[in-house]
């Protein structure tokens, strides 16, 4: 990729209201970051507020802060990117990446759960997560206190572990946890992050971060858990995904084990080794994403032209949105217009604040709408 492109697509991954799905279908509608920042005025005015993209200078001051610290940026669909993260419909459309890239091709399983983890829990998370480890898998982990911090020093001492990270990558949280983050870069793994560079982790980016630990894992092993905590957003993200999960029992007294064993009861794969993951562990996802199902970006001029809607199609497909999510397959079928022409307009009424698109090809009328 170009670095005037690999600057633009910075800039417009940084871009305010933009997400990762609205990031795809500019890419899709416009076959370039370039052509989508230019296009962001007109999509404006539709909207009726603007979009600020990122100047290119404070972009290329990331760019360059990353490079001082050994970092780099991985793009989505670009070689290095991570393959079975790219698979889900909201991955992030730029990582930044401390320490080894090939870390990133090795079959992975997360091992997650409480931060105020007991001792035999966070035993339980060393031990299983060297084993698997020495099996050759990466362990992914989200660098938080208690069993994040126990599977990742496990792995460590077999194999290679993988740390998505909620703030900046020079904001290691917590920060007693710098030395690990540190360790792990150098010793063979790798540390990722969503977030801008000086980015500091605020708890609304810590659901995101665990949507990255759940899609790059083959499987999700939950260690303790307690109800309604951030390990069981993980698990049902890894759900979401098509991802294994698996949980490992405790004690009906402590409430740090509720909530794993009530994924066992929900149907989990029941875990006391590492043979009992393996066992169960597939090869790959049950189910690709819709979204990466549904078309491969165009590209070019010519395509964006190919697809634009005519006069009183956007109305129609309006109509035929509410409340209740439905796929844009549905929409398609029921306007008798082709997924292309469907997309586009979309986007259009996306970038207008009329309607939100939703993980899984599916799309609502915004609220207000």
């Amino acid at each position: 990729m170009q670095p005037a492109e690999t600057l633009a697509r910075l800039r417009l991954a940084r871009t305010e209201g933009i997400g990762p799905l609205t990031f795809r279908r500019l890419l899709q509608r416009h076959g370039s970051a370039r052509a989508a920042l230019a296009a962001l005025p007109a999509h404006a005015a539709q909207r009726g507020a603007p979009f600020r993209p990122v100047e290119a200078e404070a972009a290329q001051r990331e760019i360059d802060a990353l490079d001082r610290m050994g970092a780099r940026l991985l793009h989505l669909g670009t070689p290095g990117y991570p393959a079975l993260l790219a698979l889900s419909d909201d991955a992030p459309p730029v990582l930044a990446l401390l320490g080894d890239p090939a870390a990133l091709a090795l079959p992975a399983v997360a091992v997650v759960g409480a931060r105020n983890a007991s001792a035999a829990g966070r035993r339980m998370a060393e031990e299983l997560s060297e084993a698997l480890a020495a099996a050759g898998h990466a362990i992914v982990s989200g660098l938080a206190r208690g069993i994040d911090a126990a599977a990742h020093m496990g792995a460590l001492r077999q194999g290679r572990t993988l740390a998505a990270v909620a703030g900046g990558l020079d904001q290691p949280y917590p920060p007693e946890h710098a030395a690990l983050q540190a360790r792990i870069a150098a010793e063979g793994g790798a540390v990722l992050a969503e977030a801008p560079f000086g980015t500091a982790p605020l708890a609304r980016h810590f659901p995101r971060r665990n949507r990255i630990v759940a899609g790059l894992s083959l499987g999700v092993v939950v260690v303790e858990a307690a109800p309604r905590s951030g390990s069981l957003i993980t698990a049902r993200l890894a759900l979401e995904m098509g991802r294994e999960l698996f949980a490992v029992p405790g004690s009906p007294l402590d409430p740090r084990c509720r909530g794993g064993n009530d994924l066992i009861r929900q149907g989990a794969h029941l875990v006391e080794t590492a043979e009992d993951v393996l066992e169960h562990l597939p090869e790959a996802p049950r189910d690709a994403p819709l979204f990466t199902r549904a078309a491969a970006p165009d590209s070019g001029p010519a395509a964006t032209a190919a697809v634009a809607p005519a006069p009183g199609e956007a109305g129609e497909v309006f109509e035929l949105l509410g409340n209740t999510p439905v796929t844009v397959d549905d929409l398609s079928r029921r306007c008798h217009l082709s997924a292309s022409a469907v997309q586009a307009i979309l986007l259009d009424l996306e970038l207008a604040g009329r309607v939100e698109m939703l993980p899984g090809q599916r799309v609502v009328l915004a609220a207000g709408a």
